[in-house]
């Protein structure tokens, strides 16, 4: 067992050397020699087998089903700034909330696939990809087959360390040339590689890519420090693959000074970033700083100006989303632009084609927004046909040929026949399954497609009809615009896996529920605002334009949204039918969000640091019937004062003569 154990130590020191220090000591051969020892050694004493053993990096050839599994800390993504201006003002708003002084830490936004590495006793227990930020997949076994990444530390507190999972150029290159000569169709990109990559069924052939992996930030309950960069150093001398980019900077200039490099630099780089990330340094000053619902305050990711290309715009074509909105897209003479062939872009609605005066056969500037959607931008005059003419947007939808309407102050046109328009039902029924909402597991786009077109499905409703025995064994084949051909169906696994999650979404609490439904202008947050209001669906479907706009964040616009949404006789019949069904539009009456009414109609704004995150005591506020606002006004109520309260924000309460409490003061409120 020594020997053993010697041994896989060795192995691992030569894997960090090689793979993430780029230093190897030994020759590949000496390497491969102490392998097969190993594994001789492994084959004849399994009593001795361990599943962190170097050996096991290989990965098993068994295919694997990703299991999802909650993130203990969500897993957000970071608001995205695109110049001076946009950094400047995150730098203020962090400099009115501490009241103190802080610093950034900047380093570069690596352009992959997100992953979550939990370690416990110093081993590697699970690997998450980000998913919805509040459950991803399970990835463990892919992951361990990723030679950067270690499987043991001397660290033994729990924690979790995040980071991106990357493929370099070399590695990417090498395997597109793989493909090509095996007539397969070449990745478009490393970032495309690599998520497809972690997320294949069979890990001894994910060992076979060379994925990568950079990590940048540590969560836990005792880490080594309250600082983020002193914990990004301890984690590189564990083992960890922390590329040595991050910087300390403590003022704009500095941070300006990171970016202007970097913008050039990249070019030299072996792998892609797309930004710059700009995170505050302290742990404390990041939790008295807070979350928004889908990023931290406490940090920005500083984008690359987008690439731009010129091509000739070949003919606009119009897609019709599941709200009825029609968009017009710019088919395109195929450019390759920021590492993707670019064939068609979107040109967003009417006012930008006549802002631009698009027309066809005109040569177009195309970039892609955030390094992800094209767009067009702009046209080049100078070369435009003698004999072009204006474009005249769309006025019978190009799928149902109802005539566009157009709502006064959108942009905007619409196909109003929402219930019987192909896209609109697919998009809604789409909507429904997402993970977001309901969550139906195995049931994609064109599936739905696939029993659209069958007959068996015509709207959401209709998913809770479903039998196995009808479903098992469809199938069609669908090309792409690229002409690439696949079958999608209906196997038993597949089958039973969508009959089951149809089942499971009954569980789905009334908030997401509500969100599934697609009620215009009703997203997730304000789903969630609107159930804490009204306890069920009926409650909601019979409230009048005041009781909707008392709501905190519920304006005219939302109120006459859901208002027309239970006007209609098709709407109440499809909630009726998921009432039967059996879906949550309810709220349970043991539900932990509405504890009292105590501040029922008090308006609060939460400055300065507590004994608690702030985010806690925004969220009692609104457990206790309250409204936390961020900004104080003469609807103010209170204002809930920490240590180091904002100067401006004291002044202003003064002035206006809102009542100041302590956080001592606010607990006897609520809970005497």
């Amino acid at each position: 067992m020594q020997h053993i154990t010697c041994l896989r130590k060795e192995i691992e020191k030569h894997n960090h050397l090689y793979y993430v220090l780029s230093q190897p000591e030994i020759s590949d051969y000496d390497y491969d020699m102490m392998l097969r020892e190993l594994e001789k050694l492994e084959r004849e004493h399994p009593e001795f087998a361990d599943p962190n053993s170097p050996t096991q990096r290989v990965g098993s050839d068994i295919n694997v089903e990703f299991a999802q599994v909650a993130h203990k800390y969500p897993m957000l993504s970071l608001s995205n700034v695109y110049n001076d201006a946009e950094l400047a003002d995150f730098d203020e708003r962090v400099r009115k909330d501490l009241a103190g002084d802080y610093r950034y830490v900047c380093e570069l936004k690596y352009d992959g696939a997100s992953i979550s590495l939990t370690y416990r006793n110093g081993e590697l227990l699970r690997a998450v990809t980000r998913g919805d930020g509040v459950q991803g997949d399970d990835v463990t076994a892919n992951v361990r087959t990723i030679r950067s990444i270690p499987l043991k530390l001397d660290f033994t507190e729990e924690f979790e360390i995040r980071g991106e999972i990357m493929m370099t150029h070399p590695v990417f290159n090498k395997l597109n040339e793989e493909r090509a000569e095996a007539g397969e169709t070449p990745f478009a990109n490393p970032r495309n590689a690599a998520s497809g990559t972690l997320k294949m069924q069979n890990p001894a052939q994910v060992a076979k890519r060379s994925l990568d992996c950079f990590l940048y930030y540590l969560l836990g309950e005792n880490l080594p420090a309250q600082s983020h960069f002193e914990n990004l150093q301890k984690a590189r001398k564990w083992g960890f693959k922390v590329p040595p980019h991050a910087a300390i900077c403590d003022n704009m200039e500095q941070i300006r000074q990171y970016i202007d490099y970097w913008t050039v630099e990249r070019e030299r780089l072996p792998f892609d970033i797309d930004g710059i990330v700009v995170k505050v340094d302290s742990l404390a000053q990041q939790r008295q700083l807070g979350m928004r619902a889908k990023s931290p305050r406490w940090a920005v990711a500083y984008k690359f100006p987008a690439e731009r290309a010129e091509t000739r715009l070949n003919t606009i074509s119009y897609q019709v989303g599941r709200t009825g909105a029609v968009t017009p897209v710019a088919n395109l003479e195929p450019v390759r632009l920021a590492g993707t062939t670019v064939k068609r872009a979107s040109l967003h609605n009417a006012d930008q084609i006549q802002l631009l005066d698009i027309r066809t056969g005109d040569a177009v500037y195309v970039e892609k927004g955030g390094d992800i959607i094209p767009k067009v931008i702009a046209v080049n005059i100078n070369k435009r046909p003698e004999n072009s003419q204006p474009t005249q947007f769309a006025t019978y939808c190009p799928e149902c040929n109802a005539t566009l309407i157009r709502n006064e102050g959108e942009a905007a046109w619409y196909c109003p026949n929402e219930n019987g328009c192909p896209p609109q039902i697919k998009g809604r029924i789409e909507h429904f399954i997402s993970r977001r909402a309901m969550n139906i597991d195995s049931l994609g786009e064109g599936k739905v497609e696939l029993l659209y077109d069958k007959g068996l499905i015509h709207d959401i409703a209709d998913l809770y009809s479903l039998k196995y025995e009808q479903i098992f064994g469809l199938e069609k084949v669908v090309t792409d615009e690229d002409g690439n051909s696949k079958k999608i169906g209906f196997r038993e696994k597949t089958a039973e896996k969508i009959i089951s999650g149809i089942e499971n979404s009954k569980q789905i609490p009334f908030e997401r529920s509500l969100y599934a439904i697609g009620i215009r202008f009703v997203g997730e947050t304000i789903a969630k605002k609107l159930t804490r209001n009204f306890n069920n669906i009926d409650s909601l479907a019979n409230a009048t334009l005041d009781e909707l706009v008392s709501v905190d964040e519920i304006g005219e616009r939302i109120a006459n949204s859901v208002i027309d949404f239970f006007a209609r006789h098709e709407n109440r019949y499809i909630v009726e039918r998921l009432k039967m069904a059996g879906l949550q539009f309810a709220s349970d009456e043991n539900d932990s969000q509405q504890k009292s009414e105590t501040l029922k109609g008090k308006s609060i704004v939460v400055s300065g640091v507590f004994s608690i995150p702030r985010d806690d005591i925004k969220k009692m506020i609104e457990e206790h019937g309250g409204k936390s606002s961020g900004s104080i006004s003469s609807k103010t109520d209170y204002v809930l004062a920490g240590d180091k309260m904002g100067p401006e924000k004291l002044k202003k309460a003064e002035t206006l003569r809102i009542p100041i409490i302590s956080e001592e003061e606010f607990y006897k409120i609520i809970y005497e």
